[in-house]
């Protein structure tokens, strides 16, 4: 993964326990690495451990952890990096979820090595869809469920988020989330100029 992957999971940690806490989580995690660098790419064996050790330092559930983590990449780090892509990937959350391998070919002209997961939108109508999410990497269904909830609040709209499906089931190649809102708003987050 990209190193602003680990940069992230860095801020929200320091953000929320403090700088200790992440000394902590980063020795417990074996990564001898103090900055990470943005545009590098690291072995995914670096991002799995820090989330392991996070369960250690903290006392939480992984699946908390990458849920609390994928809001954060929504509402921080994502607006901040790509700020302008997002902001032209959809005037609504559906019209979003539908360009998001859209969004993922235009970060891959950023990143060349970036290995994007794919996403397919099913079963759609007014006030809901199934989002289906395929990746080589496993266990991120929780960040997933993250990333939708932190979109939620950006499109200022009240979202349910059901798992229907799992990877981690052998008879599935994929997970799936129902996506279900109340109302949808036409939300743009702020384009950064860097």
């Amino acid at each position: 993964m990209y190193g602003l992957v680990n940069i992230a999971i860095k801020n929200m940690v320091q953000e929320g326990y403090g700088d200790k806490t992440w000394d902590a989580i980063r020795q417990k995690a074996g990564v001898d690495i103090e900055n990470f660098v943005s545009l590098q790419n690291y072995p995914d064996e670096i991002t799995y451990n820090l989330v392991d050790a996070g369960t250690a330092v903290l006392g939480l559930p992984a699946d908390k952890i990458l849920f609390a983590f994928g809001e954060f990449w929504v509402l921080d780090t994502a607006q901040k990096a790509y700020g302008d892509l997002m902001s032209s990937s959809g005037n609504d959350l559906p019209d979003f979820l539908e360009n998001l391998n859209d969004l993922h070919v235009r970060v891959s002209l950023i990143m060349p090595d970036f290995q994007p997961p794919r996403f397919e939108c099913s079963n759609q109508s007014k006030n809901g869809l199934d989002l289906h999410y395929f990746s080589e990497r496993p266990g991120l269904a929780p960040f997933v469920k993250g990333l939708l909830s932190g979109l939620g609040k950006l499109f200022e709209c009240d979202i349910s988020i059901d798992q229907i499906a799992s990877k981690d089931n052998a008879s599935e190649d994929h997970d799936i989330f129902r996506i279900t809102w109340s109302q949808t708003s036409g939300w743009r987050p702020t384009p950064t100029h860097s």
